[in-house]
């Protein structure tokens, strides 16, 4: 399959489905998916990652190095991570989540 028949052909994700993921239903898809890739953010800038959203059909994973990596849906940023770091990426790490709550925010 060429890149853009993966691009226009994709299933679904089940956390795009509205009020998945992200609590308010009454946002706009694009919204929603805007505020999913704002808390996968509070999460990945803690490995030095930044998550965006490419063209509503994919998210671009990028490291400050300038590795990116285009990936379908929100369970496979955490693959990619790894890919791109080189090294195990877990975002339930308590460390992790400590650092999060450290910080006080969310996005």
């Amino acid at each position: 399959m060429c890149a853009l028949c993966g691009v226009l052909g994709g299933e679904g994700d089940w956390a795009e489905a509205t009020g998945i993921a992200v609590p308010d239903a009454s946002l706009t898809r694009r919204a929603q998916r805007q505020e999913r890739v704002r808390l996968a953010n509070s999460v990945l800038r803690q490995f030095g990652l930044v998550l965006a959203d490419w063209q509503g059909a994919k998210y671009q994973l990028a490291s400050r190095t300038g590795r990116t990596e285009l990936v379908d849906n929100l369970a496979q940023v955490w693959q990619a991570a790894e890919r791109i770091l080189g090294r195990a990426c877990d975002p339930l790490d308590p460390a992790v989540i400590a650092r999060i709550e450290q910080s006080g925010r969310t996005g």
